[in-house]
């Protein structure tokens, strides 16, 4: 048996580390460390509700308005408000954006460059994954990360910055938008449209999403292998057997992704077993912190009564983020999870024969980048120029609320305690707090841990490329994790 650390990761957000062991050619265990501690938790405690608004779009520079969302949500059901239409359509708008520039980033910026390594040099679509995907030099990373930077002028206008962008509060957002905006921001959404419709997928987005079962993506990849970005992965997917790599947990959690005014979801909430879609019992969510370097009270414990207290000596602990479960059981979210709560077909056959793996965590989110500009332009056209986007609200002295939201990366939710007007307890469980867990108390691995094993490992490889193709494929957001 052989023992491997493999880290610091190269683009990751945040810190992290993988201790394997290496038996036979194959990983037989693994330990997920976030080792960064940050604090926001603690530094919450005792503040003014409201400035909740203004730290938690400072836990991450990449995903802050899906932090600014579950806090004005979870303020609001503490003030028992309901924001009006416009003031959800712009929120939704606002998450539509910086979700797709996530996908965007993560195809483009985090994932594809492995295929550029030496070691496929003699693979037959190396060449074109050098020419398209090079960090240095790739033709069309480099077109992503303009269009990427165009895209996110919508967060501009309606948020004056990005990231930590201010305008989202509990009865709506505070930043309306005129006809002209309107038209402004549209041809924004239309040169994504054109990029992705040109490079990622060489075909119309309503085509893209359309596929709905493997003979139908089979037969639209094999059409032209090579046309757009994500048939040239179908292509590396096929060949280097990614399918087989990374295998997740049998169970996934959504939230739901983009409430609507009325209260229904642009992608439904639920829990997927691979037979049903099971609502989410939110009151079965418990922290267990046995193995991480924080107290832990002597059991798992729900987010509303949580502690985040720095335990560094603490016996069998390796990581700074405690293990979420559900019910206490191991589940993965994201993406793939969101595609398969709301029954998206293709999505769901493949879970059937392989569930999560590499290739079907890339592709739910390359379908999802296509949901994502056709959602927005139907918020586009929903919104109602210079109406009602916010409403006045009035927090209580004492009050227990949560939010909940679905950032790129899966499923975030806050737990907000107000006590004497005051913040009591906020804590957070952030997608790759889910994903990247620890082992609990009995003893049960998180659900990276559990897909590394089995992955192949050569004699004398100090960063195996297959176990960068599994971490990258959960898309890791580490200063999420260790808030």
């Amino acid at each position: 048996m052989t023992r491997l650390l493999v880290g610091p990761f190269n683009r990751v957000e945040g810190d992290l580390e993988v201790r394997l062991d290496v038996a036979d050619g194959q990983v037989r265990q693994a330990w997920v460390n976030a080792p960064m501690y940050r604090g926001f938790e603690q530094i919450l405690q005792g503040k003014h509700p409201l400035d909740a608004l203004v730290y938690v779009p400072r836990i991450c520079g990449i995903c802050s308005v899906t932090q600014s969302v579950a806090a004005a949500r979870a303020l609001a059901a503490a003030c028992g408000v309901v924001p009006p239409p416009n003031g959800v359509l712009l929120a939704n708008l606002m998450l539509a954006c910086e979700n797709a520039a996530d996908h965007l980033t993560h195809f483009y910026l985090f994932f594809m460059p492995d295929f550029t390594r030496e070691v496929y040099a003699d693979r037959p679509w190396h060449a074109q994954a050098l020419q398209r995907f090079s960090t240095t030099s790739g033709e069309h990373a480099r077109e992503a990360v303009a269009v990427r930077q165009r895209w996110l002028q919508i967060m501009g206008t309606l948020g004056g910055k990005w990231p930590h962008t201010q305008s989202i509060v509990p009865g709506g957002s505070t930043r309306g938008i005129n006809n002209s905006e309107r038209y402004r921001l549209g041809a924004r959404v239309a040169e994504m449209r054109g990029f992705l419709e040109r490079v990622l997928y060489g075909a119309p987005l309503e085509e893209v999403i359309a596929l709905s079962s493997e003979q139908a993506l089979t037969k639209w990849h094999a059409h032209d292998p090579l046309r757009g970005d994500l048939r040239l992965f179908l292509s590396i997917a096929q060949d280097l057997g990614l399918e087989a790599l990374g295998r997740g947990p049998d169970l996934t959690l959504s939230y739901g992704g983009f409430a609507e005014p009325g209260g229904a979801y642009a992608m439904a909430p639920g829990v997927w077993n691979g037979h049903t879609l099971e609502p989410v019992n939110i009151s079965q969510i418990a922290e267990d912190a046995r193995h991480a370097w924080l107290a832990d009270d002597g059991a798992a414990l729900p987010p509303a009564v949580g502690l985040t207290l720095p335990q560094i000596d603490k016996p069998e602990a390796y990581t700074w983020n405690k293990a979420p479960r559900l019910d206490g059981q191991v589940l993965e979210t994201g993406a793939l999870a969101r595609q398969l709560a709301d029954g998206q077909p293709l999505i769901r056959a493949l879970w059937q024969r392989s569930r999560g793996n590499v290739l079907t965590r890339v592709l739910a989110r390359s379908l999802e980048l296509a949901r994502l500009v056709i959602l927005a332009e139907q918020v586009l056209r929903a919104i109602v120029p210079e109406a009602e986007c916010c409403v006045e609200t009035h927090l209580p002295d004492h009050a227990d609320a949560y939010g909940l939201c679905e950032a790129a990366r899966g499923s975030l939710g806050h737990w907000l305690s107000i006590r004497d007007g005051r913040i009591a307890n906020y804590q957070i469980i952030a997608p790759t707090s889910w994903n990247f867990s620890p082992r609990d108390r009995q003893g049960n691995p998180g659900a990276l841990e559990a897909a590394l094993v089995g992955a192949p490992v050569a004699e004398g490889d100090k960063a195996p490329v297959a176990v960068q193709h599994i971490v990258r494929s959960f898309d890791p957001c580490m200063v999420c994790t260790v808030h």
